[in-house]
């Protein structure tokens, strides 16, 4: 697998708090050259690179990174991003809906989100590392029945991220429709490789192109 291959699968992301405008741009103009699939950045910065690099293909996060914002405020953020120029947004879900059993209430925000969305694309980030083997199989079933079209490991911010165990279970228990996408720690060639052979369509990383390229990187 050659390395334009292996970029054409990632986001290549920015979501530190402190990113400058001159790194984003940097980033920008990075994934440009090397054709990443997507360039994520901070929803702040989402109108400013629509209007600077009108063709890029723009990714941002709502509910980002806890997940705990009101389905009223998720939807606000997802509208103003929509309004804004944006192709793909990863939500975090709410995980204490999660923890208290109400799959019901994360099945209605994802459903409402999609519909926000419409043809754009939705990937759901369901933070592995804090959910139980049950909670994860429900997860992979309401993503599935909500429309949203990614599931995904992780935010990359908190103690853990993406696992090829969590990869296989994804595979096992979401619609043919739902695509998967690994996300944290995921800072080397072999572990690229290893996620895309494992079925996974995307992958959330800035250490893509420093590996791969040499070019610039934050950090996710």
């Amino acid at each position: 697998m050659n390395d334009s291959l292996i970029l054409s699968y990632v986001d290549h992301t920015m979501l530190t708090a402190t990113a400058s405008w001159d790194e984003i741009k940097q980033m920008c103009e990075d994934g440009i050259k090397y054709n990443t699939a997507t360039v994520c950045v901070p929803p702040c910065y989402v109108k400013r690179v629509r209007a600077a690099y009108p063709n890029l293909r723009l990714g941002s996060v709502a509910g980002f990174p806890l997940g705990f914002t009101s389905l009223a405020v998720k939807s606000l953020e997802v509208h103003a991003l929509v309004e804004e120029g944006i192709d793909e947004i990863d939500m975090v879900i709410n995980l204490t809906d999660v923890k208290n059993g109400d799959f019901d209430s994360v099945k209605t925000e994802l459903s409402v989100l999609k519909q926000i969305m419409g043809t754009k694309i939705l990937k759901v980030i369901i933070e592995t590392c804090y959910l139980t083997e049950e909670e994860k199989i429900m997860m992979c079933k309401v993503v599935t029945e909500a429309g949203a079209d990614y599931i995904k490991t992780s935010t990359g911010t908190a103690a853990a991220g993406a696992t090829m165990h969590d990869i296989e279970l994804f595979k096992a228990h979401v619609g043919p429709n739902v695509k998967i996408k690994a996300a944290g720690g995921i800072r080397s060639r072999e572990d690229m490789v290893a996620y895309i052979e494992a079925g996974c369509s995307r992958l959330g990383t800035s250490s893509a192109l420093k590996v791969l390229a040499g070019g610039s990187a934050g950090s996710y």
